[in-house]
C-alpha cells in the first residue's frame, strides 16, 4: 500500500524556491508580451471533449485526459494544449475582424511525460497572432519569443526554422493513412533513415529519395540551397524555402546575437501546424524551449477559419536555464502591539514593500526573503534603516 502523501508519477509539488523563480519568470515574459500588444486570456482547464480536441489531431487525443462531467453526462477533456482554446476564444467569444493578439499562461495535464525526466503538468505559457497571412506575423511571434527568453537572461539562443509545407509538397499526389503520416513525421524528425526507408517502400521512387533527403536537410543557410536542388520544385516546396529565407534574413538582422539554423525534417508535434514552424534551443540543450508556427486552420473547426501564427512553451522547463533567484528584498519587523509600529508596517505594505514581522522565538527565518532592511525606533519614530 502506497503511502497517502505520494504523488503520481511525474508530478511535483513546486516548493517556495522554485515558485518564485517560476512566478518571476511568468511576469517577465507576459510583460514583454503585453509591451507587444498582446491580450491575456484565461481559459478553462476543462471543457467538452470535442470541444478540446477540434482540429488538432490525434497526437493531442493521446495526451488527454478524458472524464465524466456528473452534470451532463458527456465526456469532458483536461486540456493538453491550449492553442485550440485560444483559437475558440478568437473565433466565437471575440469574434473580431482583423488583427488579434491574445496571450495566456496556465497549466496542462500530459497522460504521459515528454521524457524521462519530464513532467505531467507543464506550466504553459504563449502567445498568438490571429487575422494576418503575411510574414510579418510569423516574424512578430519569433521576434516575441526571443525578447521573453532574452529578458529571462537567457543567452546564445538558437532558433531552428522548418515549414510544414515542405512535407506536403513532397507527398503531393500520394496517399498514407493518418497513423503511416504521423509515423512518417516521427521518423523524420529523429533522422531515422532506416525507419523513412520502410515507410515510404510503397511511394513513388522519387518521393522516397525526397524524403531521405529530408533528414540530411539540417545545419546552416546553405540547407536551403541544397534544399531547392535536392527536393521536387512543387509550387508549396519552392514557398516554404522562400518565406524561410525571409524569416531567416529578418531575424539575424534584428537579432545578430541569435544563431539562425534550419531543420528541414523537424515536424513532430500537433497536426494543426500548416505553414513555417520554428523551436528555439538554449546553449548545449538538447530539448527546445519552446516551440511554434502558423496554424492557419485551427480555427475552422470552429466554423471561423483565420491566419494564425504563435509560439507555447512550458516555464517549468525554461526555468531549468534562467540563473536570477526570485528572491526579493523586503523590511524585517518587530512584532510588537504598539499602534505606531502597526501603522509604519501597514503604510510600508501600501508603497508596495515586502514587510516581514518577526513573531517571538523565530528572529533568523527569512528563507524567501532578502531582509536587507529593517524597521527601527529612533527618538519615538519607527524608520527604515539599511542592515
Amino acid at each position: 500500500m502506497s503511502s497517502a502523501w505520494l504523488l503520481p508519477e511525474h508530478i511535483a509539488d513546486v516548493l517556495p524556491h522554485e515558485a518564485r523563480r517560476i512566478e518571476e519568470l511568468r511576469r517577465i515574459m507576459l510583460d514583454a508580451a503585453r509591451g507587444y500588444g498582446y491580450e491575456l486570456v484565461v481559459p478553462p482547464l476543462l471543457e467538452h471533449l470535442e470541444s478540446l480536441l477540434s482540429g488538432t489531431g490525434r497526437e493531442l487525443d493521446l495526451k488527454t485526459f478524458k472524464l465524466v462531467d456528473q452534470l451532463s453526462g458527456r465526456t469532458l477533456g483536461v486540456r493538453a494544449d491550449t492553442t485550440a482554446q485560444v483559437a475558440r476564444i478568437d473565433a466565437h467569444l471575440l469574434n473580431r475582424q482583423g488583427l488579434t493578439r491574445l496571450c495566456y499562461c496556465g497549466p496542462v495535464l500530459h497522460t504521459l511525460p515528454s521524457g524521462l525526466h519530464g513532467t505531467r503538468e507543464p506550466l504553459q505559457l504563449g502567445a498568438e497572432l490571429y487575422g494576418h497571412a503575411g510574414l510579418e506575423a510569423d516574424l512578430e511571434v519569433q521576434e516575441l519569443l526571443v525578447d521573453c527568453l532574452s529578458r529571462a537572461g537567457l543567452k546564445g539562443l538558437v532558433i531552428d526554422l522548418a515549414d510544414a509545407r515542405l512535407l506536403r509538397g513532397v507527398l503531393a499526389g500520394t496517399s498514407l493513412t493518418p497513423d503511416a503520416h504521423e509515423a512518417l513525421q516521427q521518423a523524420l524528425a529523429d533522422k531515422d533513415r532506416a525507419a523513412v526507408e520502410t515507410l515510404s517502400a510503397a511511394l513513388p521512387a522519387a518521393t522516397a529519395r525526397a524524403l531521405l533527403l529530408l533528414c540530411d536537410l539540417y545545419g546552416g543557410a546553405e540547407v536551403l540551397e541544397r534544399a531547392r536542388a535536392a527536393l521536387p520544385a512543387h509550387p508549396l516546396v519552392t514557398a516554404a524555402l522562400d518565406d524561410l529565407q525571409w524569416l531567416s534574413l529578418h531575424i539575424a538582422q534584428a537579432y545578430p546575437e541569435v544563431r539562425v539554423g534550419f531543420d528541414l525534417a523537424d515536424l513532430p508535434g500537433y497536426a494543426y501546424y500548416s505553414g513555417v514552424r520554428f523551436a528555439v534551443y538554449g546553449p548545449g540543450s538538447i530539448d527546445a524551449l519552446a516551440r511554434g508556427g502558423r496554424y492557419d486552420d485551427v480555427g475552422a473547426a470552429f466554423g471561423r477559419r483565420r491566419e494564425a501564427v504563435g509560439f507555447s512553451l512550458d516555464l517549468k522547463a525554461v526555468v531549468e536555464h534562467v540563473t536570477f533567484d526570485g528572491r526579493r528584498s523586503a523590511i524585517s519587523a518587530p512584532w510588537g502591539e504598539d499602534p505606531g509600529l502597526r501603522s509604519a508596517v501597514r503604510r510600508l505594505r501600501e508603497q508596495g514593500e515586502s514587510v516581514v514581522c518577526v513573531l517571538p522565538g523565530h528572529e533568523h527565518e527569512f528563507q524567501e526573503f532578502d531582509c536587507d532592511r529593517e524597521l527601527v525606533a529612533v527618538q519615538g519614530q519607527w524608520v527604515v534603516q539599511s542592515r
